[in-house]
């Protein structure tokens, strides 16, 4: 069973995912696959309106201390964004998107036998306890990556562009989990990180956890390139030829977290994180971040 067959079969409305316009004659499984994509597509493109354009992950603090060599940006560049995947954004963001992703597919569908028992004496859990542990699981990655986020300004934008995400998705695709833990964030009771709210919303839509994982990890090396051409760092064509040159990295880094436990959410990126603390210091910031 799909994850997206689970999230319509399953008994509590939190797992109840919607399924797009002139989608209810191709359910087979070449269309789940197609419309998962699509999805993933929409929810990783640059016109979704995260806010990420407004935020650099530190990158402004790197050109402004002289730390991407001029005579070769896109090498340096490329090295550089390469240290964010492997030890900053893919085991921190990125596992934590895949726990969130696994809580919403372990509660939905797979795991249900064994939270049941899974020996046949004991009925179905009900929905209400059921979507509450999904709740819960997720809520631990939130607090576990707002936890590893050393830098304030790191933790900042990712709430803020966490609360742009709500705000659109919760609108254009009604998923009942993601509104259940938007009321939580909301009030304060949760941090809301933008990776984790997107491993929730991806698992439900029915895109597959390794291809969320990797489009996140493209979505920001993307915009970290775009950063860069508005800092004036190298041309369009350069950035292209960076993000080109990273897609190894995104695949290693996507095999390496898609598996990982709560407990295994970190960073170890201590230059970028002293840089990202002195970026919020700076007089003059064109990014947030």
């Amino acid at each position: 069973m799909s994850p997206l067959d689970a999230a319509r079969s399953a008994d509590g409305a939190l797992f109840a995912a919607p399924a797009p316009a002139g989608a209810a004659n191709s359910g087979d499984a070449v269309g789940d696959r197609t419309r998962s994509f699509l999805v993933s597509l929409q929810l990783t493109d640059s016109a979704f309106p995260s806010g990420r354009y407004a935020f650099s992950a530190g990158l402004e603090a790197f050109v402004q201390a002289g730390r991407i060599d001029p005579a070769q940006p896109e090498e340096a560049l490329t090295a550089l964004l390469t240290d964010y995947l492997r030890y900053a954004v893919g085991p921190a963001d990125g596992a934590a998107l895949a726990c969130a992703h696994r809580a919403v597919t372990d509660h939905g569908g797979g795991d249900r036998g064994r939270d049941s028992g899974g020996d046949g004496r004991e009925g179905p859990e009900p929905a209400a306890r059921t979507g509450e542990r999904l709740l819960e699981s997720v809520a631990r990655a939130d607090e576990r990556l707002s936890a590893v986020k050393l830098p304030r300004e790191a933790r900042h934008a990712s709430a803020r562009s966490g609360r742009a995400l709500l705000d659109t998705a919760t609108a254009v695709f009604a998923v009942p989990a993601l509104a259940a833990y938007a009321r939580r964030v909301r009030a304060g009771c949760a941090p809301g990180n933008a990776a984790v709210l997107l491993g929730l919303l991806t698992a439900a839509l029915g895109v597959p956890r390794r291809q969320a994982l990797a489009g996140e990890l493209h979505s920001f090396t993307a915009g970290s390139v775009q950063a860069a051409v508005r800092l004036a760092v190298l041309d369009h064509r350069g950035a292209q030829a960076v993000l080109h040159r990273l897609h190894p990295v995104i695949t290693e880094v996507t095999e390496e977290n898609t598996d990982k436990s709560v407990q295994q959410i970190a960073g170890n990126a201590p230059l970028i994180d002293v840089l990202s603390m002195r970026h919020e210091r700076a007089a003059l910031r064109l990014f947030a971040s």
